[in-house]
């Protein structure tokens, strides 16, 4: 989760929302990493998972992730919550609780859905203050400015 946080720090370079992912392997390698990059990219996909999840495949030359793990700040969306999901993650770990947009148990439960072929375990609340704490930071400020 540390290195996720890394990433999340990273993204405040570009004005992007502070949120953070990497993808470990079996061993604990690093095959992804991603932070927000939809302000840098003008991309609407431009999540940290995706891009985080982009990267693994690409560096194992395949698009199923299966036994790698999703580590995050902030609990997944829909879109990257179905993205972790059909990339074959094993396990994910998130920091915070996403009340308004969470889609792994907060406003929904996609990667629990017994309708779905496949069901990643979950970690919720690692180092989840600190996640929060560089969300409020960044909102706070961004209110600061608009005055």
């Amino acid at each position: 989760m540390r290195a996720a946080l890394d990433e999340a720090r990273a993204s405040l370079a570009t004005a992007d929302v502070p949120i953070g992912a990497v993808v470990l392997d079996e061993g604990g390698t690093v095959l992804g990493r991603g932070r927000n990059r939809r302000e840098a990219d003008a991309d609407p996909t431009g999540h940290a998972e995706v891009v985080a999840l982009r990267e693994a495949a690409a560096a194992r030359g395949e698009w199923r992730l299966s036994g790698c793990t999703l580590v995050v700040t902030l609990e997944p969306c829909t879109m990257c919550a179905g993205a972790l999901v059909l990339s074959r993650i094993d396990r994910l770990v998130f920091g915070a609780f996403d009340d308004k947009a969470g889609a792994v148990g907060s406003l929904w439960d996609v990667v629990r859905d017994r309708r779905l072929n496949h069901r990643p375990e979950v970690v919720s609340g690692v180092l989840a203050a600190e996640s929060s704490a560089l969300l409020l930071e960044f909102f706070g400020a961004h209110r600061d400015l608009q005055g």
